[in-house]
């Protein structure tokens, strides 16, 4: 199984040590952690640290397929996108730090991860979520091909409660369907 995945302006890789403090520093914005689940505020040095050793866990028992999403280009790391198992099912999810919004990178980098979960690893069905105040994600996930399935209450570690959280879901077809189109 390829640890990296290219797209036109990105590549995929596994996460490094050395990409800790850039994890730190684009993670230190609310702006960031207040539209993911886990990520404390103020997020630290430390958070990174122990984020960084939680991703090579969880790699190793295959319940989760990170990457470090880096400009082709030059330049270090400018965000996360993965996959985990949740509940049976796989959820996609991805941040791009603060400088680098607004330029395609999200949608890029989903766009090649959903090839390598249908492709490689065979998934039928990949889910994801967005927080009801973040339609920039959800525009990401409409732009893929995800269709709205329900909405829940997700916890948020760095707003210290739980938020409405739009839930979508994409099939292998759909999404074959999509690309070809």
């Amino acid at each position: 199984m390829n640890d990296e995945l290219e797209s036109e302006r990105l590549l995929l890789r596994p996460m490094r040590a050395e990409d800790v403090p850039q994890i730190a520093a684009l993670m230190a914005d609310y702006d960031i952690v207040k539209n993911l689940s886990t990520a404390p505020y103020p997020y630290t040095l430390a958070d990174a640290e122990a984020f960084f050793a939680r991703q090579r866990e969880a790699k190793a028992d295959g319940e989760k397929h990170d990457f470090a999403i880096v400009e082709k280009s030059g330049g270090g790391l400018i965000g996360k996108i993965g996959m985990c198992a949740k509940e049976g099912v796989f959820e996609i999810g991805y941040w791009i730090g603060k400088p680098y919004w607004g330029r395609g990178f999200a949608t890029e980098a989903a766009r090649r991860v959903l090839a390598f979960g249908f492709g490689e690893l065979k998934f039928e069905r990949i889910v994801a979520g967005w927080f009801e105040d973040n339609p920039a994600s959800g525009h990401v996930l409409d732009k893929l091909g995800f269709t709205a399935t329900e909405t829940v209450g997700r916890d948020c570690l760095a707003r210290g409660h739980t938020v409405r959280c739009n839930m979508m879901a994409l099939t292998r077809e759909a999404f074959a369907e999509r690309r070809v189109s």
